[in-house]
Parts: C-alpha cells; sequence; structure tokens
C-alpha cells in the first residue's frame, strides 16, 4: 500500500457527504467502475472537458458559413 501511496502524490482529497458517496456507490455497481472516486474523476474529467473553450481557429467564418450553406441550398439539402 505505501507504494501505491507513493505514486499518488498529487492527488488531493475531495470531501463529498456521505448519503452521496453511498448513492454514488450505488450508481457504480456494474458499471465498470471499481471505485467511487474512479467513477468522480471520470465524470469531474468529462465536465471540465466539455467546458473548455473552443479556440477561435477552429470557429467557421461568416463567409464560410454562407459558403456552405449555398452549397447545401444547391444540393436540395436546404430550401431558400
Amino acid at each position: 500500500m505505501a507504494r501505491r501511496r507513493a505514486e499518488r502524490i498529487d492527488d488531493v482529497t475531495l470531501k463529498i457527504p456521505r448519503p452521496l458517496y453511498e448513492r454514488l456507490r450505488q450508481v457504480i455497481e456494474g458499471t465498470g467502475f471499481h471505485s467511487v472516486t474512479e467513477f468522480c474523476v471520470y465524470v469531474l474529467r468529462d465536465l471540465a472537458a466539455s467546458q473548455t473553450p473552443t479556440p477561435d481557429h477552429d470557429r467557421l467564418t461568416t463567409e464560410e458559413v454562407a459558403a456552405i450553406r449555398g452549397r447545401l441550398r444547391a444540393l436540395g439539402y436546404l430550401e431558400d
């Protein structure tokens, strides 16, 4: 166990209410998650990733959107 503790030196403790912990323990039964901690890390990483703003260079310009709409209209996917 001491070895495992040494590997996780960068971890911190997050306190949650016991009823929530118990409910999460029930939620993960049979899901493949080995612990409530593993589940919480997964959920929090997913949430944090979904909150990452899209860089401006990945966004389409007004001209690009107009060109795409024009092509979709020409192909019959959009009506005027």
